[in-house]
């Protein structure tokens, strides 16, 4: 079985572009570019053609070839090319595949280096499709997520279908740069301008009705595929692929992709294809065409290497200036804001101190109060306990007790007597007993019960 790589991205390219503010302005400073898109649909071709800048997105111009498989190959392309000359414009095309001739597989690598997983791709390749000893071809490509190198993105196409379509495209008089499917050129275009949501579900209806659901989430990746069902149901399923939570919304496709500035794009695989074409240098889609056989426009190339050489020299400088102008501009901004607020934070800052200050006074007034309303209660509840034969001397109320001294026919009595009151608890005598001819002479420590 003979398999042929295709493996598209530029490596150094992708290793210029940092994760974070630093990868989002780098990837926003290298958005220039020009792509042709062809989508293969059952009976017409679908073309656009996109150019896209730092500022944003244009589509130029889009047009339906219908018949495609019918008419003869020249005719149909002639009118391509008419389209093209419209816009001014040469260039190869990234062709979108039919989902159904094309398999895609995630593929985890530990621990490969880079130069190697090309190689453990091929090796692990009969393991990945059902075509037997048919020759395959096949493309991949690195996901990023956050920064993070994550699993390979691999499509598998068998070899003679691809030569059929290489073949079709070459009758018609049209240059082919990519041959690729529609995960890879999602992956691709939701990251041409900015970076796309950490997780996220989306869809796009297709042209024979069904949906093609796109997502992805840090337990997978990359995930694609087309679902005869209802889209609810349909997201409900890529959801459970995904792992992400059920209330997770499901969003059009074309939400995620940048804004056309000329109104409603193209539909949002054909656009994604179109955008992920435009700028190669970025993290390009899967391309199943082999390196080989691309066609590549001259003229394209040589503006290509004048613009990234500006562009590296105007990001270096941006790179080198941008965090010590921002960090000026954050500490005035801030200096500005403290100058403003201070004098308020001053005043707030005496009228806490102040309510502080009342609000102990007030704690003080309050337990005063209550001290002295808990002390009357207590000489009432002993004025109603102790009988009218008994002669107090003195009664000494403190916070936790009380002392009581005085005379009595028989103080022993007493203790039970104050034990009973719901005031007095573990009365005893504080010192002893002192009889006389017709007394006896007491001192009683009786502890307070705590009032609720």
């Amino acid at each position: 079985m003979t398999v042929s790589s295709a493996a598209t991205l530029n490596e150094s390219a992708q290793a210029a572009v940092q994760p974070g503010a630093k990868r989002t302005r780098a990837n926003q400073a290298l958005a220039i570019g020009t792509g042709v898109g062809i989508e293969i649909r059952e009976e017409s071709l679908r073309v656009a053609l996109v150019r896209v800048r730092p500022s944003g997105v244009e589509v130029a111009g889009e047009i339906e070839i219908a018949d495609f498989r019918k008419r003869p190959a020249k005719e149909w392309g002639s009118e391509y090319h008419r389209f093209l000359k419209t816009h001014h414009e040469d260039r190869a095309a990234t062709v979108l595949l039919p989902r159904r001739d094309v398999i895609v597989r995630v593929l985890p690598l530990p621990g490969v280096p880079p130069k190697d997983r090309e190689s453990a791709i091929a090796l692990q390749m009969d393991a990945l499709h059902p075509y037997g000893d048919e020759d395959v071809c096949f493309g991949w490509a690195k996901t990023r997520r956050g920064g993070k190198e994550t699993p390979a993105l691999v499509g598998i196409i068998r070899l003679v279908t691809l030569s059929d379509y290489e073949q079709l495209f070459a009758d018609a008089g049209i240059a082919v740069a990519s041959f690729t499917f529609s995960a890879a050129a999602l992956h691709a275009a939701v990251r041409v301008l900015h970076p796309p949501p950490q997780e996220f579900v989306a869809y796009a209806e297709t042209a024979s009705g069904s949906f093609e659901i796109y997502g992805e989430s840090e337990s997978k990746p990359v995930f694609s595929s087309i679902f005869k069902l209802p889209v609810e149901r349909a997201t409900a399923l890529a959801r459970a692929e995904l792992r992400v939570s059920p209330e997770t919304p499901a969003i059009p496709i074309e939400t995620l992709l940048p804004p056309s500035r000329t109104g409603v794009p193209a539909p949002s695989l054909l656009f994604a294809t179109a955008l992920a074409g435009a700028c190669r240098w970025l993290p390009a889609p899967v391309n199943l065409l082999p390196a080989e056989r691309r066609a590549v426009h001259r003229r394209s190339l040589i503006w290509f290497t004048v613009g990234i050489a500006a562009v590296a020299l105007i990001l270096a400088g941006i790179l080198i200036a941008t965090p010590a102008m921002e960090e000026r501009s954050r500490l005035r901004v801030l200096r500005e804001e403290i100058a403003k607020f201070e004098p308020a934070a001053k005043r707030a800052a005496a009228l806490d101190q102040n309510i502080d200050h009342d609000r102990a006074r007030m704690r003080v007034l309050d337990e005063a109060r209550g001290r002295a309303r808990a002390d009357l209660d207590v000489l009432n509840e002993l004025t109603r306990l102790l009988p009218p034969a008994v002669w107090t001397n003195s009664i000494e109320i403190l916070p936790d007790s009380v002392l009581i001294s005085g005379e009595a026919e028989q103080a022993s009595p007493l203790l039970k007597l104050l034990d009973g009151s719901p005031y007095f608890q573990n009365s005893e005598f504080a010192t002893s007993l002192v009889k006389t001819q017709t007394s006896e002479i007491f001192r009683i420590k009786t502890l307070r019960r705590a009032r609720q």
